[in-house]
């Protein structure tokens, strides 16, 4: 039985728990029913941080959200031990971790134990990356070295007015991150936020070792053909689609999606019709390598003539190695153009199946300029030498470098019409479910220059 003084503490510690605060909203707004248990929840000294426990969409996720009602929500040493025991619950149960940022920074007079504490988180989530998903819910304030670790997460949901920047005085907003790639997702408000990483979670698997979740569907009715945005709303399971750095990169495309039931990754480099620049190879590489760590079908609509210019090799070398490197099932469709360097970055040499649309070009550099090359003997004596070079460009494109002409050269598996191509994707997708990982030479990482 218990004593009254015992009976007196419990009430006092239910009713210390149960207290609201924007923490726990957050919290309740990510959990199924809103319901969650606290972890370490009586650690005394105003720790900052609420740690919880609890499902989403029916499965078992950890996640902490900072409390800025206590101390403004300073990081301290309690504070950080909290949530890197999330972090090692996480890791011992292969389950994922979504970490609600919003601290005005450290305990200042803590001095050196200030670092250590950050650096222990930090240490945690790049240990843990590529382990369980990881997303990190920017609500409110996260500068200096919380931004080092929010950004250290496999997808950024950042409200509009959130702040996120390195050094204090930048004051850039979610709106700015989002327009330099640090965001993945821009949203309205905190709680949309965390409504985003609801949805992202029921789609992604608990950890690199189990299957993503299958779910039911509806098709939907567009044809897969235009801008990347139409094509990946057609091949995608009605409402399925989250575009991710949407703002950032703006010729290419990227998103998770369902496709038959089956989470996928959509990756797609005709978002504007423009070349593909520095900003556009970098997020393109970030996400082949997310959905890589965990085993996420990647298709990869091909439309593009090649890149700005040589100033990006760098960054063109990371998205080529990203493809390379990848072991996760990936499909390349070439619905239009496809150049050169291009053509080779994306992909297509190692894709488990290749798909080309009947009109595609596949060239090793653009038609107009092979015309210069090989056939500059048929535009002497033109009247109108560019119009004569224009014709040459489209004949050449539709005979020497067609799709066509590709297939019967082994580049290409099957030439596919638009009305085609989602069931041909769900085919591949259902046959290669299994796929195992290729055989790779052993090495303690690759060292492209990320």
């Amino acid at each position: 039985m218990l004593t009254e003084s015992q009976k007196a503490k419990l009430v006092e510690y239910k009713n210390a728990v149960s207290a609201p605060n924007q923490a726990k909203e957050r919290l309740a707004k990510l959990f199924d029913d809103g319901i969650y248990t606290e972890i370490d929840s009586s650690v005394k000294d105003g720790a900052g941080v609420v740690a919880a426990y609890g499902y989403v969409d029916g499965s078992p996720v950890y996640a902490f959200s900072q409390d800025k009602s206590v101390k403004s929500g300073a990081v301290s040493k309690q504070h950080s031990a909290k949530i890197c025991k999330v972090y090692d619950l996480a890791a011992k149960n292969g389950i994922p971790v979504v970490g609600i940022f919003d601290s005005d920074g450290a305990v200042v007079s803590d001095g050196a134990d200030a670092l250590a504490a950050y650096s222990d988180i930090l240490a945690w989530t790049n240990n843990l990356s590529g382990v369980v998903p990881q997303i990190a819910v920017v609500a409110g304030t996260c500068i200096g070295s919380a931004a080092l670790i929010a950004c250290s997460a496999d997808i950024v949901i950042a409200a509009e007015d959130a702040e996120l920047y390195l050094t204090v005085g930048e004051g850039r907003n979610g709106s700015d991150a989002a327009k330099l790639g640090t965001a993945s997702v821009l949203a309205e408000s905190d709680i949309e936020a965390v409504e985003s990483a609801r949805k992202l979670l029921s789609m992604l698997p608990a950890n690199n070792i189990s299957a993503a979740p299958e779910f039911e569907f509806s098709v939907s009715s567009k044809l897969a053909e235009g801008k990347a945005a139409d094509i990946a709303e057609a091949v995608a399971d009605e409402g399925s689609l989250v575009e991710l750095s949407g703002e950032f990169g703006k010729a290419s495309y990227t998103a998770i999606a369902t496709v038959g039931g089956s989470a996928v990754g959509i990756a797609a480099t005709n978002k504007t019709g423009d070349k593909l620049s520095s900003d556009d190879s970098a997020k393109l590489a970030r996400f082949v390598r997310t959905c890589d760590a965990f085993s996420i079908p990647v298709v990869t609509i091909i439309d593009t003539e090649g890149f700005e210019s040589n100033d990006n090799i760098r960054d063109i070398a990371k998205l080529a190695n990203a493809y390379a490197e990848a072991t996760t099932l990936k499909i390349s469709v070439v619905t239009g153009k496809a150049y050169g360097s291009a053509m080779v970055a994306l992909g297509t040499a190692n894709a488990d199946m290749t798909f080309a649309y009947p009109d595609a070009v596949i060239s090793p550099i653009a038609p107009v300029t092979a015309v210069e090359f090989l056939w500059h003997d048929k535009l002497k004596g033109a009247a109108d030498v560019k119009v004569e070079r224009e014709k040459l460009a489209a004949e050449y494109a539709e005979t020497e470098v067609s799709a066509f002409a590709a297939a019967e050269k082994g580049c290409v598996d099957e030439i596919i019409t638009p009305d085609e191509a989602r069931a041909k994707i769900v085919a591949v997708l259902d046959l290669m479910a299994g796929k195992r990982l290729n055989k790779r030479l052993p090495k303690k990482h690759s060292n492209m220059p990320f």
